[in-house]
């Protein structure tokens, strides 16, 4: 088994760009108002809503949640490049996008730049920018429902995931605690329970579904299931700790949005409360722990495991 010394030096597989280029494909099929609805009216209003949608979702991205959508399912002996499993993956990079495209918007956190080109509400203006993420959402869920070869059971698990990601007990409960404690030092469980909510619910979620395509509603009593949730956990509050890092260390051109942000709108980082060798240390301590949370899957979990690596290892 591969431990994370040994994939230090370690390029990301083929595999993961691979299904990278097949999630871009899969979304920019979803994107086309012409393949959700034969009988959309497709006039100048609609169509523009669409090319906002498809201005914040398509052209850039890691697409890391779409990738742990598939390399859960992988582990769990689904297959990542089915369509039912595509579709699931599509579903998180658009419940992504939608929260990126609220969260760059003035009354939030008020940038311009996202994935090297200008926001939706700069692109186009604030109230479209307001519908896409809308609509983005919604069209998550229409993705979910309307999968095929998964049961109705299953989706059920699926959408009450999702749904609780998304909601006051993840990524909207997150927000309201970031925006409300600017300028404030919060202690370290506090930072670690908002960003939980704010990053890590949604990693947390897209590790559920891929999970669930494989094993199920019986996932819930499964030690392998239970394994792939305490990986994801760690892996989100990872992903934010260099999320921490990489705003005051790289640069707007590496990042693809505007550096420094977080200490010029005075947000609560890791940075600020540990220092930077402190918040290093963090970080290498959870893609350790990440890793020894599934130690005991077999090489079928090796994706995960090669994504751990890339995402916490990311320059950008």
């Amino acid at each position: 088994m591969a431990s994370p010394h040994d994939l230090q030096a370690r390029r990301e597989t083929a595999d993961l760009n691979g299904w990278r280029q097949a999630i871009d494909q899969r979304l920019a099929h979803h994107l086309k108002p012409q393949e959700l609805g034969k009988t959309l009216p497709c006039n100048q209003s609609l169509s523009r809503l669409w090319q906002a949608m498809a201005h914040g979702v398509l052209g850039g991205g890691k697409r890391a949640r779409g990738l742990l959508v598939m390399a859960s399912a992988q582990a769990v002996g689904y297959e990542p490049l089915s369509e039912s499993c595509l579709d699931m993956a599509c579903a998180l990079e658009c419940i992504h996008a939608f929260s990126l495209v609220h969260d760059d918007m003035p009354c939030m956190d008020d940038d311009e730049l996202r994935r090297g080109k200008p926001t939706v509400h700069v692109a186009y203006d604030e109230a479209t920018a307001l519908l896409v993420g809308d609509a983005l959402q919604t069209l998550a869920f229409e993705l979910i429902a309307q999968a095929k070869d998964i049961g109705d059971s299953t989706k059920i698990e699926i959408l009450r995931s999702l749904s609780r990601a998304t909601g006051a007990r993840g990524m909207a409960g997150g927000q309201a605690i970031d925006i409300h404690r600017v300028a404030q030092m919060l202690h370290q469980p506090e930072l670690e329970e908002m960003h939980s909510l704010k990053t890590g619910a949604l990693i947390l979620a897209s590790a559920e579904v891929g999970a669930l395509l494989g094993l199920g509603p019986s996932a819930l009593r499964s030690s392998v299931y239970s394994s792939i949730q305490s990986f994801a956990r760690d892996l989100g509050l990872g992903f934010q700790v260099l999320d921490d890092l990489l705003d005051v260390s790289a640069s707007t051109q590496a990042l693809g949005k505007t550096a420094g942000k977080d200490a010029q709108a005075e947000k609560p980082t890791f940075v600020k409360l540990l220092g930077l060798e402190e918040t290093k240390n963090f970080a290498d301590r959870l893609h350790q722990s990440a890793f020894s949370r599934i130690d005991g899957l077999d090489d079928r979990a090796n994706a995960l495991r090669d994504l751990a690596h890339a995402l916490t290892h990311r320059q950008h």
